[in-house]
């Protein structure tokens, strides 16, 4: 009995937060390409800054500065959109890193791993002199 009367309240605020939800979603302002760093700027719905180089993203990475340059901004801010490359990436994939399939991402990070640094060959020395990598069981 007591459910069925705050049946009403619950419909109430659920309605209020999926409309605050709707709200909260991160959209992209403006995007630009910035010939000077060599990033994407993406200016977001709540004022902060996201940029990343377009050697990271699929479809991007062997692109002109005026290929770059060319960006739309779809889905009321949800999304960007590179007419003359023909690349399309959702705002939220972006925001959490992934930029591009499942296998560009591995190659990604295969390509991270194998990239060298001044502290990665003190560390493989140091490695080596204490006889190596241990093998495998």
């Amino acid at each position: 009995m007591a459910a069925s009367r705050n049946r009403p309240t619950f419909e109430k605020q659920y309605k209020t937060a999926i409309a605050r939800g709707r709200g909260a979603q991160l959209r992209a302002a403006s995007a630009s390409y910035d010939t000077t760093t060599k990033r994407i700027a993406i200016e977001l719905s709540n004022g902060t800054l996201f940029a990343f180089p377009p050697s990271l993203v699929q479809g991007l990475h062997a692109a002109t500065p005026e290929a770059l340059a060319a960006i739309e901004i779809y889905g009321a801010g949800t999304a960007l959109h590179w007419e003359q490359l023909d690349v399309d990436f959702e705002l939220s994939a972006l925001l959490a890193g992934v930029f591009g399939t499942r296998a560009w991402m591995r190659e990604l990070g295969r390509k991270g791993g194998s990239m060298s640094s001044p502290a990665k060959a003190r560390a493989a020395r140091a490695n080596g002199r204490k006889g190596g990598r241990p093998r495998s069981a």
